[in-house]
């Protein structure tokens, strides 16, 4: 029996025990299918949360005169992470494609900022491209492996969604203006209202438990955005990196910069759309 098989039959056993309380009344019912949805949410954040808890555990308690540097054990442990999730079969081959692929994208905007001044990593490490070091970019792989399991665990489908065109479009104008906006008109603004125009008519679908429930793709969003906001000020007073503002103390990250979460945010979705094609629902089904 695999990992991912065992987990799954204490998972069924355990329901199978829970589910008559839940069924004695609708606000039993409604705790249990809210805690499911939680779990699940918690399931599909499962490679971020252990990068964050990496991160924040390796700051607390690496020796400050280790043989192995602290970022350069973070890269190894890391990939050691993503070879265990696919032995385990935790993570399937699509979800690791999906990290690959952000880990590219990723890691080309952080060199790019980082030479910019934008923020910097620190501590020495010796597994880095320029000023970057290689976990950098298994961050925002976290994100797109957020997206690809959360696809699939909470079965999510879209009323209306936009034409493919349109969201790939939105996608790439959102990722060259996180280069050009250092030399030229930074167009967040009308990306942002762009996103209102192309998602504002977009519900998404997904079950938590037996019933379907919809929410407003752009609230999705805006939700994620600020989870990753709370996550970077984590990030950031575990020293992964810092803003010039945190250079003489960590203070907290200006709210401001859900901004630009929430535009990486749509980059990493529709980046997911390669391997989970969006599976469309007919309105009132």
């Amino acid at each position: 029996m695999t990992v991912q098989d065992w987990i799954l039959t204490k998972g069924d056993a355990l329901e199978a025990r829970i589910r008559p309380w839940a069924q004695a009344s609708r606000a039993r019912a409604f705790i249990y299918e809210a805690l499911k949805f939680i779990v699940k949410q918690a399931w599909a954040c499962l490679f971020g949360a252990l990068m964050l808890g990496l991160l924040t555990l390796t700051h607390w308690f690496w020796p400050p005169n280790a043989a192995l540097a602290r970022y350069d054990f973070v890269v190894i442990a890391a990939v050691a992470i993503q070879v265990v999730l696919l032995i385990t079969r935790l993570e399937r081959p699509q979800e690791a494609v999906v990290i690959a692929i952000f880990h590219v994208t990723g890691t080309i905007m952080e060199i790019f900022k980082v030479s910019h001044g934008s923020w910097t990593y620190p501590e020495p490490s010796l597994i880095r491209l320029f000023d970057v070091p290689l976990f950098s970019g298994f961050m925002y792989g976290a994100v797109g492996s957020y997206f690809a399991r959360a696809t699939r665990l909470l079965d999510i489908g879209f009323v209306r969604y936009p034409p493919i065109w349109a969201t790939w479009l939105l996608a790439v104008a959102a990722y060259i203006n996180f280069f050009t906006h250092h030399y030229l008109v930074d167009i967040r603004l009308g990306l942002f209202a762009a996103s209102l125009l192309i998602f504002g008519a977009t519900s998404l679908q997904f079950t938590a438990d037996r019933t379907p429930r919809r929410m407003p793709m752009l609230a999705a969003f805006i939700g994620v955005a600020l989870c990753l906001w709370i996550a970077e000020n984590i990030a950031t007073s575990a020293m992964t990196w810092i803003y010039p503002a945190q250079s003489q103390g960590w203070r907290l990250v200006p709210i401001t910069k859900m901004g630009a979460w929430y535009l990486l945010m749509l980059l990493s979705f529709v980046l997911v759309t390669v391997v989970h094609r969006p599976r469309p629902i007919v309105r009132g089904v």
